[in-house]
């Protein structure tokens, strides 16, 4: 099974399973990380933004319109920052990493 890891608010590192076909974001709350996810993933909040490795960044679909407009409002926003919801995982992205901007924005509540 594929393998992620999670950089953690406080920098430390956590590898979990990360089933193909699952997104960051459910891999996150399957593992009790800290990322919200206000939206459950419908694409209507930045709630899940990440940090992808620059590693594996490039290794990424491209984001799509819909999430480029939702990145705009996340904090800490970076030339990597992606939606936990828009990354599924894939055997392709097996070790893929990603990093948990210090605070989220939540434009829910």
């Amino acid at each position: 099974m594929p393998k992620m890891t999670f950089i953690q608010k406080d920098g430390s590192k956590k590898e979990v399973d990360a089933p193909v076909g699952l997104s960051v974001l459910e891999i996150a709350h399957r593992n009790n990380i800290d990322m919200e996810g206000a939206c459950e993933g419908s694409l209507a909040c930045s709630t899940c933004h990440v940090i992808v490795d620059k590693k594996w960044y490039k290794k990424l679909p491209k984001a799509s319109e819909d999430e480029e407009d939702m990145l705009d409002l996340a904090f800490g926003l970076t030339k990597t920052s992606r939606l936990g919801c828009q990354i599924v995982m894939s055997e392709k992205l097996d070790g893929l990493v990603v990093q948990l901007p210090e605070q989220v924005t939540n434009w829910m509540d």
